[in-house]
């Protein structure tokens, strides 16, 4: 019996290994961004830099007074959501070694971003 719960365990590791492996796997656009929005509408402002974080393809802010959330996939197709306060605005896009661009919309606004890896 004492051959079988060693099989049993090496078992059960190996399979579990890698398992936690494949869950902290990293994404290639991994890190701090810098991203400028604009807009084309001056009654929406002149645009703005907002810093995000990228981890394990999950974005996330990087700025108490902006919240982020999205994803980026593999082949750097991204989509995100920003919001401060009531605005919300939605951005799709594609990121690509260091650098990214994209569009974006709210309610009454759109327009256009470009992200820098920092």
């Amino acid at each position: 019996m004492n051959g079988l719960r060693k099989a049993l365990f090496a078992t059960i590791v190996a399979v579990a290994f890698p398992l936690s492996q494949a869950g902290a796997a990293t994404s290639s656009f991994d890190g701090t961004w810098n991203v400028h929005i604009a807009s084309s509408s001056e009654t929406c402002g002149n645009g703005a830099t907002v810093a995000i974080g990228i981890s394990n393809g999950q974005i996330a802010s990087s700025n108490a007074a902006v919240a982020a959330s999205g994803r980026v996939a593999d082949a750097g197709n991204i989509n995100v959501t920003l919001g401060t306060g009531i605005k919300h605005a939605v951005g799709f896009g594609r990121l690509s070694g260091t650098s990214g661009s994209g569009t974006w919309h709210g309610t009454m606004c759109s327009g256009t971003w470009t992200a820098q890896r920092v």
